[in-house]
């Protein structure tokens, strides 16, 4: 109608440059729009007036360069959508005034344009590239040419401002410039040179698609698919992370094959080498190519969805494609490998962690069954993308239904695809490819879980010599990355996978000896490599294997070859070891430990492969000539230190060093040191050297030798030796036992003299304050040993009683005054040294309280008896109260980890106290616990501490004074209960420690206490809570923490496989071992002692009011939720108690029970109180009417509960076992199940139906007269049943229910044990895995152990062996899925791109009836343009509802849509009222750009980074609504000819609407908002 209106308009006027300049003045947006109307028509020729064509130019001129250039920007309207309408008119006036003007005008406006460019950027930009758009089709100057193409060039590189001018640029400015052949080159290059950004260079090439991918096979010009650049810019752009860019490389492939897909022959060059081409076609090919290029594209497509669900079914797809991709005739590559890459590097870096470990699990399958060509790349990919994707720690957890402590899928695929990864690569590749792979795992901060499964693949690679030294120390840089995690056995599994992996894989003859025993110090003893451990002897067989074949090595400072064999080099070793240089001045610091682990270490490694040798060779006498020549030098040494005072102080310290480390040495597999002969040798001739040792070790801890703060670390490894030697004394030689006394008697004696020496000075000396610390370490550490060593009878010497004099007289807490460093010579080292004086001072105070506790537990009387205390007038309490007071001092100055020994006193103190000093034990308790609280992130002081707060607060008898006196020390121990088992929900373990100290105080006595075990026993009564919430204990766990807790079962089910499991020290700290501990000290009591009886009484009680208020808390739960558990967990510890109780007991509670029979349960629940009626009924059958009484009920209450009685009746011959008068309680049962038979409820009448068939079957066996009557009734009615349940789910649920494990195996009586209660019945009723415990945690816990002669223990094999199985589960039907005509892909989602219309001609103006308008309807401004939509049911519906909220057209891609049954279906006659318009998608990009041109507004519905939110959106009045294809969305060629996208906010889970519903919502919205406004201007 406007195009009628202008060509009226100048058909009637004369002049139209006068016209023209009339509609000018003044301007407004509608004389703009009224002014590119009119240059369209003249432009185009058909109603230009004859003569004056040089006027026209002239007018046309003017108004470009002084109309619509300045108008671009906006010009002087008022209002942002004033402003667009205006500058959008104004580009297309310039556009027609350039076609008017010609050469000339295009090539001012082009050089305006970029000298503005070169000015700068914002909206005079987006003019600018405007100006330039309009005039690129017709510049002649190839020099303008090129600087235009360098301009757009540069806008669309630049990264971060500009986003719009670069959009702009691409849109418009680069498909202008694509006619011009040399612009195009100029662009071309640009895009894919060096430092190009990948997202805008997507951008750039999806706007070029028509110029540089050429439709038909004779297309001249450029053609990207030669170019490996251009492929490796789509290659990159699949895999990026921005979803859009995704989408315009998936395009750019498209348009790619589209353009092959006419019969073209062409082949991409290779970058060199063997590599096939990244693409190429020939005809011959022709299907196979498009079969794999359709096949790779619908893969790229469904994993836009990130739905598992969705992809998974195409995952068999990319099986088809390495197919297609390899030639098994020449066993190379068809297709170039990296194209496989991207569809896994997407899936590796999805957001759906399921959908990276699919991807991951198929990458590695697919090795395992496939053996591919050589790799090419793929190893780059391998320590990639692949690693990357490896590091997180989620993907290993196990798949449902497999076991606990089963190994994940994952772990297993990873060994089996690095083995044969391997194998596949060239022999000259292998070891470069595993060092990288070893080094990548050391280029990252990785988690524990990782690094292990890593490490065990690494293990499991067979047996080849490809590492040399650089592989080692790579290996040795893993295992300094496992320490940084706290999963002590994790890491230690780790370490003993990669000492396997270095062993299997290392050329020997390229690494020497050194650098081997370098990597096995990297080891942790206590963690990992250990003695008598598999994996110590399998490193002994290799050293024996390798001896001899390690590579020689020249030192630089001795140019001596290294010996290869390990005797000579443990020798050597030992002797350069031993060694110390000659120096001036003594040297202040202790040594470094690690020589001293290496030597030890490698002395026990040689000596036990001397060992295998001389085993091998069949030798019975070994005479250990080889361990004594290693043993000589140390001994020589030793046996000089109590004689020679002139040896360097280097050298006694290493000698010193090496010696403790070997006597710290233990003999796993020998209780006896005199089993292990290594040891034993070793031992034996280290006893020779004791006497000079001890000689020594005395003159340096009584003398003034030790001087500095650097020698109490000396004096530490002094100290530390005693106990070893004492011990060696104990294992080797009792005759040495008088040596050891003589010197703990002249060690003690001298202490003492040392710290009674006053000084007069005001000024201390640190020499003297050193000698004094040494004297009080000194005394700690004898005091320690006559506590650890009993045995050794030190108490009887005359120095204890003047050591137990000494300390029993000390001021507590006596600090050293802190001395002055510059009165000595070797001030250096004390400023230089790591201790503080602080330090030094707290270890001072430390060996105070150590001392203390000696005298506590020897000498309870704290010495009354001597005269020479100037507080004899103090009683014991009163001594107890004065030596606590200063404990408590002590806890506020000694730091946490000094604090152990002040504990250990408090333990001893309080006892003593509690009933004279209440106030300062609640003082004591809260003091310690806060000490305690402050550690709990400490990990390795944090337990010792909590283990002696837990003894002296939970001492049986504070327990028992506090529970007597009900005061504040009663309710303090009980808030610390709740305390402690508060902090083992964040902090595992910690309730473990409690609990077990208790159970064993209160069950367990030793034979002094004589009857204290019944008094013991009462603190379990009064503190019964500590039991109870035991038996309920354990939180829902995080996933991350239920992935560590089975990759722990898994590592220790190796069993002794992994030396880790052996070394690393059983800690119980797992939440099971809670509640095993509880149940079994429940196993343990007597039903037939009163006190015994009562607490379980009491406990049951308690936890079936426990399970009552979880009830009343929530009447619904899920299943394994936190309340089902804690229900669960409450059932089972009843049922392990029921045993135990007497029929009075039972007689009161069982109404209870039945009570929480008509609750509503889960499956697991009901199967335990079903369980526990059934055995009170058993033993008790009087109880029987209670139990007919529950069907009494009326029906609302018994709806969701009858079900559980009537299983009991599934049982009635257990429960009538007991029973003498059978047939009136099986006739009072068929009159009970009988009513049940009738009702409406399915489940309920086919419970009763079973129930009626096992009551009937009893009847028959015992031949009840009575019932005779019945039979034929009874019997049809159960036939017909049979018969009625013979099909369909009915048939089958009927079948289920009487195959159920509950009803058809499992036996009351004779399956009662915990491992049925624990593990059996709860996998069969489909428990969370994590509430299953095994009978091997109930063995490995053995604080409390349960007796031989324990009868209820394990499961029947019957019921064990069963499989989980619910006979309500419902049948999966099979629903019928949308299909699309094409059956090749029926089983995926195909994605169906319309890119395959040829191009229509380009005169898109339409005349339609104005139907609306007759009709007296009022249209609306809005298009909706459903072009992309192929489905007649969508156009349909949308159709429908354009026409309903009065949108002004509908343009479909063909009007063949309207013909269309299933489009008629659901337009109900829309189409009849409603303006549609036909405009085919590959017309799209210039239908909107004219729409843009005539004003409107282009707006997407997609979601992106800058979509709005529907909600907040406001529509223009001309606006043009853009709908996607079904599947693909909005194409990436158009995206950036959109001005706005606009997404409809989302809450649940499925990303996208159906695209009718998605038009709906935004049709109706724009309609509101129309609505609203025309009410406002009213």
């Amino acid at each position: 109608m406007e195009g009628v209106l202008a060509d009226a308009l100048l058909a009637g006027c004369g002049d139209p440059c006068a016209l023209l300049r009339a509609v000018c003045a003044p301007l407004s947006a509608e004389r703009v729009e009224a002014l590119r109307l009119l240059l369209q028509r003249l432009a185009s020729g058909g109603l230009r007036p004859p003569g004056e064509p040089e006027a026209l130019r002239r007018a046309a001129w003017e108004l470009a360069l002084e109309r619509c250039r300045p108008l671009l920007c906006g010009g002087e309207a008022e209002g942002s959508a004033e402003r667009l309408r205006v500058s959008r008119a104004a580009r297309g006036a310039l556009r027609h005034c350039v076609q008017l003007c010609g050469a000339p005008l295009a090539a001012r406006l082009a050089r305006d344009a970029l000298a503005e460019l070169a000015v700068g950027g914002g909206a005079g930009a987006e003019a600018a590239v405007e100006a330039l758009a309009a005039a690129a089709p017709l510049l002649e100057e190839p020099e303008l040419a090129e600087r235009c193409a360098a301009a757009a060039l540069a806008l669309v590189r630049e990264e971060g401002e500009g986003e719009a001018a670069a959009a702009l640029a691409a849109g418009r400015l680069l498909p202008a410039l694509g006619g011009n052949a040399e612009a195009l080159r100029r662009v071309w290059e640009g895009l894919l040179g060096a430092g190009g950004a990948a997202p805008r260079a997507l951008l750039a090439l999806s706007a070029l698609s028509d110029a540089v991918l050429p439709r038909g096979p004779g297309a001249a010009g450029l053609d990207a698919r030669l170019s490996p650049r251009f492929w490796r810019a789509v290659q990159g752009g699949l895999t990026e992370r921005d979803a859009l860019c995704r989408k315009r490389a998936r395009f750019l492939l498209q348009r790619a094959l589209d353009a092959s897909g006419h019969g073209a022959r062409l082949r991409c060059p290779t970058d060199g080498g063997d590599d096939p081409s990244l693409f190429w076609w020939c005809v011959e090919k022709n299907e196979k190519l498009v079969q794999f290029w359709e096949t790779y594209i619908l893969i790229m497509e469904t994993l836009e969805g990130n739905q598992i669900h969705v992809i998974k079914p195409v995952l068999p797809k990319l099986n088809s494609l390495y197919e297609l991709a390899i030639s098994e005739e020449k066993g190379c590559w068809l297709f170039h490998p990296s194209w496989h890459m991207c569809i896994y590097k997407r899936m590796f870096e999805s957001e759906n962690k399921t959908l990276t470990k699919e991807g991951i699990l198929h990458f590695l399958e697919l090795y395992e069954k496939k053996h591919l060509p050589n790799p090419l790349g793929f190893s780059e990919f391998i320590i990639g993308p692949l690693m990357d994707a490896l590091s997180e720690s989620s993907l290993y957890g196990r798949t449902p239904g497999q076991l606990v402590g089963a190994c994940p899928p994952l772990g297993m695929r990873l060994q089996k695809f690095l083995a044969t990864y391997l194998m596949l690569l060239p022999e000259e590749e292998k070891g470069s490819f595993l060092l990288k792979f070893i080094q990548k795992m050391t280029s990252r901060h990785w988690c524990a879980v990782p690094i292990l499964f890593l490490s065990m693949a690494l293990a499991y690679i067979p047996a080849c010599k490809i590492l040399g030294t650089e592989g080692l120390h790579a290996l040795r840089d893993v295992l300094q990355c496992t320490m940084i995690t706290h999963q002590i056995l994790l890491r230690g599994a780790a370490q003993c996978y990669l000492l396997q992996t270095a062993m299997h894989l290392t050329v020997v003859e390229k690494v020497s000896l050194s650098e081997m025993s370098s990597f096995l110090l990297s080891l942790r003893p206590e963690e990992s490599l250990r003695r008598d451990t598999m994996l110590w002897m399998e490193l002994c067989r290799w050293f024996q294997v390798n001896d001899g074949c390690f590579r020689k090595s020249v030192t630089s400072e001795f140019e001596h070859q290294e010996p290869t064999t390990l005797c000579q080099y443990v020798r050597s070793l030992v002797g350069e070891y031993l060694k110390t240089p000659a120096s001036e001045r003594e040297n202040c610091f202790m040594p470094d430990w690690f020589e001293a682990k290496l030597v030890a270490t490698m002395i026990l490694l040689a000596a036990d492969v001397e060992q295998m040798r001389n085993e091998c060779s069949g030798k019975s006498n070994i005479e250990w000539i080889e361990l004594e020549a290693f043993l000589n030098p140390l001994l020589d040494v030793l046996m000089k230190l109590g004689s020679n005072a002139y040896i360097p102080t280097l050298k006694t310290d290493k000698s010193l060093q090496l010696l403790l480390k070997l006597l710290q040495t233990r003999s796993l597999k020998c209780s006896n040191t005199q089993d292990d002969e290594v040891l034993f040798f070793i031992w034996k001739s280290l006893m020779t050297a004791v006497e000079s040792v001890l000689e020594f070790i005395l003159r340096r801890l009584t003398t003034d030798e030790l001087s500095t703060v650097g020698d109490l670390d000396r004096c530490d490894l002094y100290l530390a030796l005693i106990p070893e030697i004492v011990n060696l004394c104990l294992q080797v030689n009792w005759k040495k036992m008088p040596s050891i006394k003589n010197f703990i008697v002249s060690l003690t004696n001298a202490s003492i003299r040392n710290l009674k020496e006053r000084n007069c000075e005001e000024e201390p000396k640190l020499k003297e304050q050193i000698k004094k610390v040494a004297s009080m370490a000194s005394l700690g550490a004898v005091c320690e040993i006559m506590d650890r060593k009993p045995e050794v009878h030190l108490e009887s010497l005359p120095s204890v009683d003047a050591l137990k004099r000494f300390i029993s007289f000390s001021q507590f807490n006596e600090v050293l005054k802190k001395p002055s460093y510059f009165e000595e010579k070797s001030s250096l080292c004390e400023e230089t040294t790591s201790q503080g004086w602080g330090k030094i001072v707290a270890c001072y105070v430390r060996d105070q309280w150590i001392c203390l506790h000696f005298v506590l537990n020897s000498f309870p009387t704290l010495a009354q008896e001597y005269e020479e205390t100037s507080e004899r007038s103090l009683s014991p309490v009163e001594r107890a109260r004065k030596i606590l007071e200063s404990a408590l001092e002590a806890l506020t100055i000694l730091p946490s980890d000094q604090v152990l020994p002040v504990f250990n006193c408090m333990k001893v103190l309080v006892p003593k106290l509690l009933d004279s000093a209440e106030s300062l034990c609640i003082e004591a308790f809260d003091l310690a616990w806060k000490i305690i609280s402050s550690l709990s992130n400490t990990q390795l002081i944090f337990w010792s501490n909590l283990k002696a707060f837990v003894q002296f607060v939970f001492d049986t008898e504070v327990l028992a004074v506090a529970a007597s006196a009900k005061g504040q020390a009663y309710a303090k121990i009980k808030e610390i209960i709740f305390k402690l088992i508060d902090m083992s929900t964040t902090k595992t373990g910690v309730f473990n420690v409690v609990l077990s100290h208790c159970c064993k105080s209160w069950i367990f006595t030793t034979v002094e206490e004589g009857s204290a075990l019944t008094n013991a026993f009462l603190n379990a009564g009064s503190y019964c809570e500590l039991i109870t919430e035991a038996c309920v204990f354990g939180t829902v766990f995080r996933r991350d923490q239920r992935l560590i807790q089975d990759v722990h079962a898994f590592v220790e089910n190796l069993g002794e496989k992994c030396a880790a499991n052996i070394v690393t020290e059983s800690t119980n700290r797992d939440d099971h071992y809670i509640r095993v501990c509880a149940i079994k000290f429940l196993c343990l009591l007597d039903g037939s002692n009163i006190l015994h009886k009562t607490f379980m009484e009491d406990i049951f009680i308690k936890l079936l009011d426990k399970d009552e208020l979880v009830s009343r808390s929530r009447t619904r739960y899920y299943a394994n939720s936190l309340q089902h558990r804690i229900k669960n967990r409450v059932w089972q510890t009843l049922l392990v108690l029921l045993p135990k109780l007497d029929q009075n007991f039972l007689c009161g509670t069982l109404d209870k029970v039945f009570q929480a029979g008509f609750a509503n349960n889960q499956a697991s629940v009901k199967y335990i109180i079903e369980w526990i009626i059934i055995l009170s009924l058993h033993k008790y059958p009087q109880f029987i009417n209670k139990f007919w009484d529950c069907f009494c009920y009326g029906e609302e209450k018994l709806k969701t509960s009858i079900c559980t009685f009537l299983s009991v009746l599934l049982h009635f011959d257990i429960v009538l076992q007991n029973t003498s008068e059978k047939k009136p309680a099986l006739k009072k049962a068929l009159t009970v199940v009988l009513q049940w038979c009738f009702n409406h409820n399915f489940s309920v009448r086919l419970y009763a139906l079973v129930a009626l068939k096992k009551i009937w079957g009893m009847c028959r066996m015992l031949q009840v007269e009575e019932f005779e009557a019945l039979t034929s009734v009874i019997e049809s009615s159960l036939q017909q049943v049979e018969n009625m349940h013979g099909t369909g789910n009915a048939g089958r649920n009927w079948q289920r229910i009487q195959d159920h494990f509950f009803f058809a195996t499992f036996h009351p009586i004779e399956d009662y044990s915990l491992e049925t209660i624990f593990y059996t019945l709860p996998r069969l009723s489909e428990l969370a895995e994590d509430e299953w415990i095994s009978l091997s945690k109930f063995d490995r816990f053995t604080d409390i152990p349960l007796p031989l002669a324990f009868q209820w223990y394990r499961s029947r094999t019957e019921l064990r062996d069963l499989k989980p199985s619910d006979w309500s589960q419902q049948d999966i039907g099979s629903n019928s899925a949308e299909t699309d005509g094409q059956t090749e892909w029926t089983d995926v989602q195909k994605k169906i791109i319309p890119w395959k219309n040829s191009t229509p001609s380009l005169d898109l103006e339409m005349v339609f009836q104005d139907r609306a308008a007759k009709l007296g309807k009022s249209n609306s401004r809005l298009i909706v343009v459903a072009s992309l939509i192929d489905k007649p049911t969508n156009l349909g519906g949308l159709c429908r509802t354009s026409e309903i909220f009065g949108v002004s057209a509908l343009v479909v891609g063909s009007l063949h849509y309207i013909q269309d049954k299933q489009f008629q279906h659901l337009s109900v006659s829309a189409e009849q009222w409603l303006p549609l318009v036909e405009v085919k998608p590959s017309q799209l990009v210039d239908y909107l750009q004219q729409k843009k041109t005539e004003g409107y507004t282009i707006i997407g519905v997609e979601q992106t980074a800058k979509s709005f939110d529907l909600t907040e959106y406001c529509f223009p009045e001309k606006s043009l609504l853009l709908l996607g294809n079904e599947h693909e969305g909005i194409p990436a060629n158009l995206i950036h000819h959109l001005d706005v996208c606009v997404e409809i906010p989302q809450q649940g889970i499925i990303r996208s609407l159906n695209v009718h519903v998605s038009g709906a919502l935004l049709i109706w919205e724009y309609t509101r908002q129309q609505v609203i406004k025309q009410k406002q201007q009213k």
